[in-house]
C-alpha cells in the first residue's frame, strides 16, 4: 500500500517552509498500512479558552491523511489532492504532545478513504477524522 522505500527523513524534509513547519508537525514512524506524526500543542496551537483550537487538530489529521496517500501513489504519474475531512473533537489537550495515524480505508483507483485518530500522551482519544482524497494525474 504505502510505498516502503520511503523514510521519515523525507516525510520530515518534505514539510520545510510549510504549514507543518510553522506547527511543528513531526512525522514519527511510516510503515505498509500508516503514517504517524506527533504535534506540540502550545500558545500557536491554542485557542482563546487555552485549549488546542479544533483547526489544529485538522490540520495535523488533513497532514496525515494527505502525507499517507501521497506515498501510496506513483508520485512520477499521480498526485492526491484532499476533497473533503471530518472531524470529530472527542477531549481537549492545554499542553503537551497529541500523536496522529493515519490508517487506509479505502485504497482506489481515483479515490482514498484514510482514517485519522489523534491521541495525547496518556493515549486518551482526543479527535477522529476521515479524509477523503482523489487521485489524479500529473499533467
Amino acid at each position: 500500500m504505502i510505498n516502503e522505500s520511503i523514510t521519515v527523513n523525507q516525510l520530515n524534509e518534505m514539510s520545510k517552509n510549510t504549514m507543518m513547519e510553522h506547527l511543528d508537525i513531526e512525522f514519527t514512524a511510516i510503515g505498509k498500512d500508516f503514517v504517524e506524526a506527533k504535534m506540540p500543542v502550545d500558545h500557536r496551537h491554542h485557542q482563546p479558552y487555552g485549549l488546542m483550537h479544533g483547526g489544529a487538530s485538522v490540520t495535523l489529521a488533513e497532514t496525515l491523511g494527505s502525507v499517507a496517500a501521497h506515498c501510496s501513489v506513483d508520485t512520477n504519474k499521480h498526485l492526491t489532492v484532499g476533497l473533503e475531512i471530518n472531524a470529530n473533537h472527542i477531549k481537549s489537550v492545554r499542553s503537551g504532545y497529541v500523536y496522529g495515524k493515519a490508517t487506509p480505508i479505502h485504497i482506489g483507483k481515483s479515490t482514498q478513504v484514510w482514517s485519522i485518530t489523534i491521541n495525547d500522551e496518556k493515549q486518551n482519544l482526543v479527535s477522529v477524522s476521515r479524509l477523503t482524497v482523489s487521485v489524479i494525474d500529473r499533467r
